[in-house]
């Protein structure tokens, strides 16, 4: 058993995706990474959400970041959205993802936090313990 998965949309996130990996690996949480679009692998997403054991996920999206809420819209785990500064600053992720519609609930950080992000999980993660 995992218990994050950090999940990014494209390689291009791949500097946000090394902040959120290193800190977990200094906290000695146990995680997976897996690239996989919103946009271009959804049965992909789709199949390794209802697969994954993970407790908690980490979704790194930028531009229109959809990815964070398709997750929670498969899944009752916590999610956590990281909005990547791809365009318009980050704003336009960072709208995605705090956005989203009733029933769907995605945590979100600041722009680019991968630091924060995985400060969050292992937050979520100690309550059940």
């Amino acid at each position: 058993m995992v218990d994050i998965a950090v999940i990014s949309g494209s390689k291009s996130d791949q500097a946000i995706v090394d902040k959120v990996l290193r800190r977990l690996e200094e906290k000695g949480a146990s995680f997976e990474y897996k690239i996989l679009s919103a946009h271009r692998n959804p049965s992909e997403l789709e199949k390794y959400i209802l697969e994954t054991d993970a407790r908690v996920f980490i979704a790194i999206a930028g531009l229109s970041a959809a990815l964070p809420g398709v997750i929670a819209s498969k899944t009752a785990r916590p999610v956590i959205g990281v909005p990547v500064s791809a365009k318009l600053g980050g704003l336009d992720a960072l709208l995605s993802i705090v956005q989203m519609p009733p029933g769907v609930p995605v945590a979100c950080v600041g722009i680019d936090n991968g630091d924060n992000a995985a400060l969050l999980a292992l937050r979520i993660l100690e309550i059940g313990r």
